[in-house]
């Protein structure tokens, strides 16, 4: 029996209807389980923010392919937000794979950490380049002492004739030798006492290396302390100077002042307006740096201390150049290179003497010939042999030892010249860092005190009309100049210190000694 055309349109819809709501019912399924899965994942999250009050530890374990960056302050004016911080990135838009199978592009990322100076210098010994590259030629230098003393290689030999030699024992058809060639003991001493100290000189470069990059990364961050604090007094002098214009503003009105007042103070509001950009421009450079010596990205933020106190020891300069003359590497590597360039002489000396060489020769024969009662036929001979070289040319050798006699000299003018340098140096430092404490010390008690006291009084002028705008300018600009050079000598000071300490070869042990104080207790 045939079925109606109109029964089978009607299975084959409810068919069709089936597989749609099955379809629907497992994408409804999937959806909840979507929605469980990020509802889960919301939670977290909301768990990893409120943790956000807690110090976060960086993770100093190596990633395969990423550099180990150290982290640092957020920038200035923004407020640090707590907890892992969640991001999108629109260059490149990596997914994680859920658990339910769906995909998510966030991506999360920690806060970087402030560092310290003490951080920062610990970074840059570690992951300097110019440091690692002289760590490792130390290496190098050392391992060159553990062969230089000893024996040359024995050497090995054979030879095969095309014509065997016939004797009456037999054909001699090769010979097999070995040789050991035993230069002047003396001589392979003295090169082992040479490269001792070359590799300690090397040595004492890494550690004079590793000072002047400490010094460098101290030398940054205090110029990054200058220049925050010159960015500070600058923002600081633009509401003084807005202040101003608006009190001319007001005397303008009362037709005690002109509208060039307000044109005078509105140009001074630019000048200082170029002199911070000129601030923040020199602040990328010398972070940029400070990033270069700890080998990290050069955009990542330095952030000095609010506060610096400098303390300034009492030392002479004889006592600087005596710890200079005990601990400083540069000049322990210039005495090392004198006593190499002795030893030096000493391998040049023994040259002269003559290298003995031991040989032993074994001869392989054929048992060719009709026994005999003389001899015996086939038996393989061996001789033992002793070479000794003759040193003839006299000229050679002098020439040998004149070259290490002349960098022997040549070396001990070197350290005599750094001793003399270090001498100026230490003098001319010590006589900055003096300049530098008793011009901070003129500044705050003396200088600022009356260039404000100026200003005070010159202000209360102008609103009564007693004074010009123009002098008021006058005043505002020498409390700027002032103020800016008070920070550069608080500066200079604590660089001065810096430099002497790697002068001499370590940090000074200070204690009771004064403190120039902060602008802050200056009323």
């Amino acid at each position: 029996m045939t079925d109606h055309p109109l029964v089978k349109v009607r299975g084959f819809g409810l068919a069709l209807s089936a597989v749609l709501l099955a379809g629907c019912a497992s994408h409804s399924a999937n959806v909840q389980e979507t929605s469980s899965a990020k509802v889960e994942l919301e939670k977290r999250l909301a768990a990893l923010s409120s943790l956000g009050d807690e110090e976060p530890v960086p993770d100093t374990k190596p990633v395969p392919g990423r550099k180990l960056v150290p982290g640092t302050k957020p920038a200035s004016g923004t407020k640090p937000v707590p907890g892992p911080k969640i991001v999108q990135t629109s260059s490149e838009r990596p997914e994680t794979v859920l658990t339910d199978g769906t995909h998510s592009e966030l991506v999360m990322q920690h806060l970087p950490l402030s560092q310290s100076l003490d951080e920062l210098e610990m970074l840059a010994v570690d992951q300097n380049p110019q440091l690692v590259r002289l760590y490792q030629e130390y290496n190098a230098a050392s391992s060159r002492s553990h062969y230089v003393n000893k024996l040359p290689d024995p050497k090995l030999g054979a030879s095969v004739f095309g014509d065997p030699i016939q004797t009456a024992s037999g054909s001699q058809r090769a010979v097999l030798s070995a040789s050991q060639a035993i230069p002047w003991l003396g001589k392979l001493n003295a090169e082992e006492q040479r490269s001792c100290f070359e590799a300690f000189a090397v040595r004492a470069d890494y550690l004079s290396e590793r000072l002047r990059v400490i010094a460098a990364v101290r030398t940054g961050w205090y110029r990054l302390y200058v220049i925050d604090q010159q960015i500070e007094t600058a923002t600081a002098n633009q509401q003084l100077l807005k202040s101003l214009i608006d009190v001319a503003n007001a005397q303008i009105a009362t037709g005690t002042a002109t509208q060039g007042d307000v044109l005078l103070g509105t140009l001074e509001l630019s000048k200082l307006e170029e002199r911070l950009l000129t601030y923040r421009k020199l602040r990328v450079a010398v972070q940029a740096e400070v990033n270069r010596l700890v080998a990290r990205d050069a955009d990542l933020a330095v952030f000095p201390p609010e506060e610096l106190e400098i303390q300034i020891p009492e030392l002479s300069a004889q006592q600087v150049y005596q710890s200079a003359l005990d601990s400083q590497p540069e000049i322990q590597a210039a005495q090392l290179r004198m006593q190499a360039t002795r030893w030096g002489i000493e391998v040049a000396r023994l040259s002269r003497r003559p290298e003995l060489t031991l040989s032993a020769n074994y001869f392989l024969t054929d048992n060719n010939r009709p026994p005999s009662n003389l001899y015996q036929v086939g038996q393989d001979p061996w001789s033992l042999g002793a070479q000794v070289s003759i040193p003839l040319w006299k000229e050679k050798y002098d020439a040998l030892e004149n070259e290490a006699t002349w960098k022997h000299l040549a070396s001990n003018y070197s350290e005599q010249d750094l001793l003399d340098r270090y001498d100026a140096l230490i003098t001319e430092l010590l006589a900055e860092a003096h300049r530098a404490e008793e011009t901070a010390v003129l500044y705050k008690e003396t200088i600022l005190p009356q260039a404000r006291q100026t200003l005070r009084a010159d202000q209360e002028s102008y609103s009564r009309g007693a004074v010009e705008f123009d002098r008021v300018i006058r005043d505002y600009r020498n409390l700027l100049t002032l103020e800016l050079g008070y920070h550069q000598a608080i500066g200079e000071l604590a660089i001065s210190l810096t430099q002497l300490s790697r002068v001499a070869g370590h940090d000074f042990s200070i204690s009771n000694v004064p403190v120039v104080p902060g602008l802050s207790d200056v009323n």
